[in-house]
């Protein structure tokens, strides 16, 4: 769905063409945005313009800070792992969002994330389920970061192991992801690929003029 938002003059542009303008900065417009942000959530669809426009607007008018649309945001820049959204974000939180709970632990995941301690950010995503359930496609978006960590890390993994990265999948969804990466199953082991295929090697050739030697070569005399 398309979301439309009304300028002074009666005009009505998409969201998207206004985020270019300076009506991104427009107070007027931040509940059309704060519904926008709640879309994402719920049909799994991701703004990253739209979010740090969001934020900025609580910066500049911190009356109207929403804690949970802050709480949408940063679940959703944490589904777009390894890429730097949640840094993004981060850098324009203000205080009052910054000592909310919710947030100090999402931060937390962040971190765990970066880290790439998986067993421990599922353990900690599983003390508070309700606060990722309104957010559709967030356990799959995580395991995608998984097994881009995985697949650039391994060559071969124990299936089990993977498993508890995965989240303690259960042997269907595990199938279906190494379905969707093209990993195969041998025995015990998941072959993930042979990481010298993803090594490119280089030829360097230098030139060097005599020329340019000729100074070097008379200081060594």
């Amino acid at each position: 769905m398309v979301h439309y938002v009304k300028m002074e003059d009666g005009k009505v542009m998409p969201i998207q063409e206004m985020l270019k303008s300076i009506e991104r900065y427009n107070p007027e417009h931040l509940k059309v945005i704060e519904a926008y942000v709640e879309e994402q959530a719920r049909e799994n669809q991701y703004d990253l313009e739209a979010n740090l426009a969001c934020l900025k607007l609580y910066q500049f008018n911190p009356q109207m800070l929403n804690l949970n649309i802050t709480h949408i945001i940063l679940l959703k820049a944490l589904t777009n792992f390894p890429h730097t959204d949640f840094v993004l974000c981060k850098c324009l939180l203000l205080p009052a969002q910054m000592n909310d709970e919710t947030v100090k632990e999402i931060i937390y995941l962040a971190n765990i994330l970066e880290k790439c301690d998986f067993s421990l950010f599922w353990s900690r995503v599983t003390m508070h389920p309700e606060n990722y359930q309104k957010i559709n496609g967030f356990y799959d978006s995580i395991r995608k970061f998984v097994c881009h960590v995985v697949g650039i890390t391994f060559q071969t993994i124990e299936k089990g192991y993977l498993m508890r990265l995965l989240g303690n999948v259960e042997d269907n969804v595990l199938r279906s992801w190494l379905k969707r990466y093209g990993w195969k199953e041998e025995g015990g082991l998941i072959s993930i690929a042979a990481q010298e295929d993803n090594i490119k090697t280089k030829h360097i050739t230098e030139k060097i003029d005599f020329d340019n030697l000729a100074p070097l070569m008379a200081n060594c005399l």
